[in-house]
């Protein structure tokens, strides 16, 4: 499978820019996830890869391949990039069987029946489906149809599948099943996979790197984890997480290298870092994550219950501190009273500072209150 390079891709309309100055690399078998909220820029990046978008300007490199270099004027066509697609509404053909759907691409590439047959055999078996093979898609389910969708796609063994939100038309239960299935896909059939979501819990499960987009510009590509635990900014601390991370705003005072006193909300607090602080302003903006807010009977901070979110396994604890929503996840099922005093504790050596002017993170490191 190749690995793909994009180097200083931009797509413009008139004044508006969706993609700018893009470069990225996509490793050989990687599964690689195009992450951002809506118009970000994401669809249009993984359409100019396929070819179905051409560039304004930039140059994409598939394998050993230059399929667009705007300089040199070489469009390289869709049909052409040996790339498999797959659409968000499967576009399956209603009065086809399983069969004929997935075979119909081989006979339009003239490929002996014999092979035909074989090929199609082995990704109905890849994919679970062989016992459908003469059902039509009205006769299949949701996450059938699928599978068939993505069989259609792998039949021709395309050297990288792209996919466009193809989970979206899911129910909730459906979404987590063929998540699944789709990870495990990726390993059996060796290939090189970029996925295009708004979902931030479909790119930390599914990718092996995710890259988070936001007004056309890459604002972190990285491991899922490394994203969430690392983010580079404010934009990706807020986008990745559920409960979203919780933001406060400060004053910092350096007081060696590594260590600051913060004032949040009148409480203050000792910040130590991982790493020296290069701290620009005195102005800045904590983000805890809603793990790291610690509840307990002798908690060092103070608030009131605001809400509480039971889901089973773990619950979401709204607390009101000084007119201030935090978020904290407790694990299994409780309950507080409306108003009902809490403590709790800010605890691990995650929690992250950012400049308030640039919105950069600028330190990652542990707080203790200071009484």
């Amino acid at each position: 499978m190749p690995r793909i390079e994009l180097i200083n891709v931009t797509k413009r309309w008139g004044h508006f820019v969706a993609v700018d100055n893009l470069t990225m690399v996509i490793e050989d078998r990687e599964f690689v996830t195009l992450l951002g909220p809506s118009g970000c820029g994401k669809t249009t990046t993984l359409r100019m890869i396929a070819g179905l978008e051409t560039p304004t300007s930039g140059k994409i490199i598939i394998g050993d391949r230059v399929v667009f270099d705007s300089d040199k004027g070489i469009n390289i066509s869709a049909s052409n990039r040996d790339i498999g697609f797959l659409f968000q509404n499967y576009a399956l053909w209603p009065h086809m069987t399983v069969y004929k759907n997935i075979s119909f691409g081989l006979e339009n590439l003239k490929w002996k029946k014999e092979d035909i047959k074989k090929r199609v055999d082995e990704v109905m078996t890849t994919l679970q489906i062989s016992e459908f093979r003469d059902r039509y898609p009205s006769e299949l389910s949701g996450g059938q149809q699928q599978r068939v969708a993505i069989a259609r796609t792998l039949a021709p063994k395309p050297q990288v599948l792209f996919m466009d939100e193809p989970l979206s038309n899911l129910d909730a239960k459906l979404r987590g099943e063929m998540r699944t299935e789709l990870k495990r896909l990726h390993r059996d059939t060796d290939s090189t996979f970029v996925y295009v979501t708004h979902d931030q819990l479909e790119a930390m499960t599914l990718a092996t790197r995710t890259c988070l987009i936001h007004k056309g510009l890459m604002q972190q590509y990285d491991k899922p984890l490394n994203v969430y635990n690392h983010p580079t900014n404010l934009f990706v601390a807020d986008f990745v997480g559920s409960p979203t991370m919780n933001f406060l705003k400060a004053k910092a005072k350096k007081i060696s290298e590594k260590v600051l006193h913060l004032e949040v909300l009148d409480i203050k607090i000792k910040y130590t870092s991982n790493e020296a602080v290069d701290l620009k302003s005195e102005n800045v903006i904590i983000g805890i994550r809603p793990e790291f807010l610690l509840i307990k009977d002798d908690g060092s901070i103070n608030g009131l219950a605001y809400s509480t979110l039971p889901s089973g396994m773990e619950t979401t604890v709204k607390i009101n501190l000084k007119d201030t929503i935090l978020s904290a996840v407790q694990f299994g099922a409780v309950d507080y009273a409306f108003d009902q005093k809490i403590n709790f504790d800010i605890i691990g050596k995650g929690i992250v500072l950012f400049d308030e002017e640039s919105k950069v993170s600028i330190a990652l490191g542990s707080c203790e209150v200071i009484k």
